[in-house]
């Protein structure tokens, strides 16, 4: 699949020492690669409903990473998936009467509008489920073949016995884990599985849901599986980070990792498993299933400029939960005038790339980056002339994606 238009980036030639990362598993910083090639797998869509605040924070984080790695002169290959045929869609088709298709092609595209719009760096792999489903399938098929798998009632299940990453990830207890999965698209009740956390890799045809062919009988795959076939084949084996809301660590982080670390016979499937926070609204998770939801397409229709939306997600350190008020893109698109008129000058206050840099080396703590930001603008409106103005624009535009 096409992904969406391609962003300008400067080039930067600049450095930095340790780049550090919270990494899930470990529960600590990491330390990620400076040089060479790096493989970064973000999960991506499952597209029944717009872009909402929610989405674009997990995806402006990974964007900041992808930016930040490409400035220090490091070679990102970037995948990320579109789940376009699950259980949500399928059902907001029957609730609409629309073609599930129909809505998952306009949904990805309006997606894809909503990324150009905040000036996200597309995957150099946008793929969707769909026109990979013989991947998929294949995938499936080597893990029955090797023994890690198993059917019930003609569906297929990966025995999760076979991982010893059962809760590794997310860092919860066995009954917080069977909690979890039978509210995030498992069935942990289900009579004939072996243990109750086993994962569903393919789904035998049922009633008039879709359904394509396979050597293991008509049907489409389970979520976790789509992930591993598409990381392992379109970045290798091992990846640098896999990435996602914090929502993904369980099931799904877990479960795919497991598929893909038994289809490559590989371990550890990524370096660092990293996490966005979630964001909330009136007190609750926003989130499609209860409706509180901020979209980004309406605040653009509502005049309010993109690179505002931007500034209100960076704002916020993208590991931690916060909640939506609107007060904030009234505080942002001040921020982003005030920017814009330091911008404009000649010469400015003393340079804060380098601040900027140690900012976002340090676990990608765009709030302090912004703060420095903030403060050059301050002194360069104030009459401070020390220093070119350019160099601080374009690197405020590479690293942060604010123009």
């Amino acid at each position: 699949m096409q992904p969406w238009q391609s962003v300008e980036v400067p080039t930067l030639d600049i450095s930095t020492g340790e780049f550090l990362i919270f990494d899930s598993q470990s529960a600590a910083l990491k330390p990620l690669p400076t040089s060479g090639e790096v493989k970064l797998y973000v999960c991506g869509i499952t597209p029944y409903d717009a872009t909402h605040m929610g989405h674009a924070a997990t995806y402006v984080a990974f964007d900041t990473l992808n930016r930040f790695w490409r400035a220090i002169g490091t070679k990102v290959d970037y995948a990320q998936n579109i789940t376009d045929i699950d259980d949500p869609l399928l059902e907001r088709a029957k609730l609409t009467g629309r073609p599930w298709q129909d809505i998952a092609t306009e949904q990805t595209n309006l997606f894809k509008t909503d990324m150009e719009a905040l000036r996200v760096i597309p995957p150099k792999h946008y793929v969707g489920v769909v026109e990979t489903i013989d991947l998929i399938e294949q995938s499936a098929v080597k893990l029955k073949e090797l023994g890690v798998a198993y059917e019930v009632d003609g569906d297929l299940y990966f025995d999760m016995t076979n991982t010893d990453l059962n809760g590794k990830i997310c860092h919860l207890s066995s009954d917080q884990m069977l909690e979890v999965f039978a509210t995030r698209g498992g069935d942990p009740q289900r009579v004939g599985k072996r243990n109750p956390l086993d994962a569903l890799l393919w789904r035998a045809q049922s009633g008039d849901d879709p359904s394509w062919p396979s050597i293991l009988g008509p049907g489409r795959p389970g979520w976790h599986i789509e992930c591993s076939a598409i990381a392992t084949h379109f970045l290798g084996p091992q990846i640098t980070v896999q990435g996602g809301g914090s929502d993904l660590k369980f099931p799904h982080h877990e479960m795919s990792a497991a598929h893909a670390e038994s289809l490559t016979s590989k371990s550890p499937f990524a370096h660092a498993y990293v996490h966005a926070g979630m964001v909330s609204l009136d007190g609750e998770k926003m989130s499609k299933s209860l409706g509180n939801l901020v979209f980004v397409s309406k605040l653009r229709l509502a005049g309010i400029d993109p690179m505002a939306i931007r500034l209100v997600l960076l704002s916020h350190h993208y590991r931690s939960d916060w909640e939506w008020f609107d007060s904030e893109i009234e505080a942002a698109q001040e921020r982003l005038q005030t920017w814009r008129r330091a911008f404009a000058m000649q010469l400015g206050g003393p340079s804060p790339v380098l601040d900027v840099v140690q900012a976002l080396g340090n676990d990608l703590d765009s709030p302090g980056a912004i703060k420095t930001i903030d403060i050059w603008a301050h002194e360069t409106l104030s009459g401070i002339e020390n220093e070119p103005v350019g160099p601080v624009a374009r690197s405020v535009d590479a690293m942060l994606g604010i123009i």
